[in-house]
């Protein structure tokens, strides 16, 4: 049932988002150097690694490593960029990754492959076990600004108590956020 949701939603969102999507990669593209997506390597079910698609909102000499790590963010975003983010606009490729099953449209937040911690946190946890989201439990309860422990707290609390009516709720709080930008730091 969840997976059907999860292409029925991602292909009506993918139809909505279309025009939208290829005006945002124009803009991408004449704002910055650099490919219009960012493909970065996440931590799928079962910790298997797969590539995650987003517009591209840092320039291409970022270093590698979870936002909240470098020491000045701002001073690597594109001049889109931080619209982007704090829109959750540059999130819209990720549908792709749904349609093709490596992700969910509700589940914890895929981790960065090097995030090893937060990895291992999740597996002692069991989180590992389900298709991260593209938004989740722990993303309308806090999102960028949870330490990692509360972060894999609520991960695991979603696991355990997974429905489709949970599903829905955070798919409208997970909306409310993104028009208020609540929790966003970067």
């Amino acid at each position: 049932m969840k997976r059907l949701f999860d292409l029925l939603l991602s292909v009506i969102a993918s139809v909505i988002f279309f025009i939208p999507l290829c005006l945002l990669a124009v803009v991408v593209k004449a704002t910055s150097k650099g490919p219009v997506l960012y493909w970065s390597d996440r931590v799928g079910r079962g910790n298997r690694i797969f590539s995650m698609p987003k517009l591209r909102t840092m320039r291409i000499d970022t270093p590698v490593v979870a936002t909240h790590l470098l020491t000045d963010p701002k001073t690597f975003l594109t001049p889109v960029g931080g619209f982007l983010r704090k829109s959750s606009l540059d999130e819209i490729p990720q549908l792709w990754c749904i349609m093709c099953g490596d992700m969910s449209i509700v589940g914890p937040r895929p981790a960065l492959f090097n995030q090893q911690n937060l990895i291992d946190m999740r597996t002692e946890q069991g989180v590992h076990l389900i298709r991260p989201g593209l938004t989740g439990w722990a993303q309308i309860n806090g999102r960028d600004e949870l330490p990692l422990p509360e972060k894999v707290k609520l991960d695991s609390d979603y696991v355990q108590r997974q429905s489709f009516g949970l599903d829905l709720k955070i798919i409208m709080l997970t909306a409310l956020k993104v028009v208020r930008r609540d929790g966003i730091v970067h």
